[in-house]
């Protein structure tokens, strides 16, 4: 492709700001379709995007000429079944994260990719953040020395969720689980990205809120591929606020948050340095660009099905306790 036309399926409020303008707004790219179910939405998206088409149907959409590439920005428990109807109708696939619910339903999506010989990406947009950016440079120039260690400690107030109404992203026959498997697998996707695959991952997930059957603290114990060990703690449901990722090496360390955008913390035996990292004024412009880089031969992508999939690895292996004990039954 000499450029990309996108439609996007589902323009819920993540395409509003973090995700729908990058489309319009990296190089070599536009949006030329949207579809939502609810067509007066999809209409008022359109006009308020600037884009030229929209659609109250996703097979409409999938299989309009003049859409290269589709975004899949539903919850989750359609992502395989819209992702593997886009590479079916030819076309390269861009979808939220995460990946989809399980292991399971993201070894499906990979396999329709190598089946149709299509690329699979997946929003962990972390990964092209230069905030993140500086953090690999600094890990791959050795700043830090060898890394032996690494521990995660996420926590925040609860989120009101009322039963059967609650937010889909904590109702888990939607998304998977709960805030864990919403936020956290940002964070556990970043860590493959810096620090290479895990190996073995234990862990124990449990609830205190009561309204859905979601998970809201979890705590993992595993060691990555190049023997380093790490450890994570998250908790939705706490009066404390933290978000801290802690990077141990033999000649320093790092220090930042997934979520947020104060300075990355710089340790050695020079002192600290405290290095300035602010998000980009459209989260996933830079993933979006290097998703479109690599359609147009211009560059790699570095999040894709196959990455994607390991994340659900390990979230699968968290919850795979408590989701038995709990009698949530995920394909």
């Amino acid at each position: 492709m000499d450029s990309v036309r996108w439609g996007i399926i589902g323009v819920g409020n993540v395409t509003e700001v973090k995700s729908g303008p990058g489309f319009q707004q990296a190089e070599r790219s536009s949006l030329v379709a949207v579809m939502r179910r609810d067509g007066e939405k999809a209409a008022d998206y359109a006009r308020r995007h600037g884009v030229p088409r929209w659609y109250d149907d996703a097979d409409a959409l999938i299989h309009d000429d003049e859409v290269d590439a589709v975004y899949v920005a539903t919850p989750p428990d359609s992502h395989r079944d819209y992702a593997v109807r886009v590479l079916e109708a030819g076309k390269p696939v861009y979808v939220e994260k995460p990946m989809a619910r399980t292991t399971a339903e993201c070894e499906d999506m990979v396999a329709a990719a190598e089946r149709t010989g299509l690329p699979l990406f997946v929003a962990y947009y972390r990964r092209a953040m230069p905030r993140f950016v500086t953090v690999k440079q600094l890990l791959d120039d050795g700043v830090i020395g060898t890394v032996h260690a690494v521990a995660v400690h996420a926590s925040k107030p609860a989120v009101i969720d009322d039963g059967a109404d609650a937010p889909w992203r904590v109702r888990p026959e939607v998304s998977g689980g709960g805030h864990f498997v919403d936020l956290a697998s940002h964070t556990l996707d970043l860590l493959d990205h810096l620090l290479g695959p895990v190996a073995t991952v234990t862990g124990h997930a449990t609830r205190f809120g009561r309204a859905t059957l979601a998970e809201d603290v979890v705590s993992a114990s595993f060691q990555l591929e190049s023997g380093a060990l790490g450890s994570g703690l998250w908790s939705y449901g706490t009066q404390e606020e933290r978000d801290e990722v802690r990077i141990l090496g033999s000649a320093g360390s790092l220090q930042f948050s997934t979520f947020g955008q104060e300075p990355i913390l710089l340790t050695t035996a020079e002192g600290e340095r405290r290095i300035e990292a602010p998000y980009p004024a459209t989260v996933q412009l830079p993933l979006i660009q290097a998703v479109v880089d690599e359609l147009t031969g211009h560059g790699a992508c570095p999040s894709t099905g196959s990455s994607a999939l390991r994340t659900a690895r390990v979230v699968d292996a968290l919850l795979a306790d408590y989701r038995a004990a709990n009698g949530i039954a995920l394909p």
